[in-house]
């Protein structure tokens, strides 16, 4: 039996977050990204939703030992689903590959938007840079919705578990993205 795999389209997506190896880029046709809002914590998830009409980069990587235990935890608050043949690998590969998504029956509408962590931001553009470039950091932010939510600017003491240090051109690079998104930055 071979290890599974799963693909990351968020923060997983930078290497830099979690130690999974034999990560290759990977498309996945049929979805788009959204922060969603949930009950299970206050601030929204960055999630994979369904759209015929779309397609996302992101990456796939083996769960050693089928032992999902770890990142079933790191994605607490999501459900762990199938993919099909809408996978596209670097490389080839012929294994069974999971996605975290949140449910559409989890979706709330809260009165009071609570503020995108921009460390979390972050941290998934990062992660795009590196494996895609500023093309695939540009293919990011149009394939993700609910930027109307306020981005709130926690970079001086980041909030995100799993943050990294930015460059200047990283971070110049994620602020003139929701610059032109005309995200609302607000501040601790």
């Amino acid at each position: 039996m071979s290890d599974p795999y799963f693909f990351g389209y968020g923060s997983l997506v930078n290497r830099a977050t979690h130690g999974y190896g034999e990560a290759r880029r990977a498309r996945l046709g049929g979805w788009r990204r959204e922060w969603r809002y949930t009950s299970h914590r206050a601030g929204p998830f960055l999630t994979a939703v369904p759209c015929a009409l779309s397609e996302i980069e992101g990456l796939v990587a083996m769960v050693p030992g089928a032992d999902w235990r770890a990142l079933d935890l790191r994605e607490s608050g999501y459900a762990r689903l199938p993919l099909g043949a809408a996978l596209h690998v670097e490389g080839a590969l012929n294994a069974a590959t999971q996605i975290y998504a949140v449910p559409a029956a989890d979706a709330v509408s809260p009165a009071e938007k609570q503020p995108i962590l921009l460390s979390y931001i972050d941290v998934v553009i990062q992660g795009y840079l590196r494996e895609y470039g500023a093309e695939g950091v540009a293919r990011f932010f149009a394939t993700t919705d609910g930027w109307d939510a306020p981005v709130l600017n926690d970079r001086a003491a980041p909030l995100y578990p799993r943050h990294q240090p930015l460059t200047p051109a990283e971070r110049a690079l994620v602020d003139t993205h929701l610059a032109v998104l005309g995200a609302r930055i607000v501040a601790p």
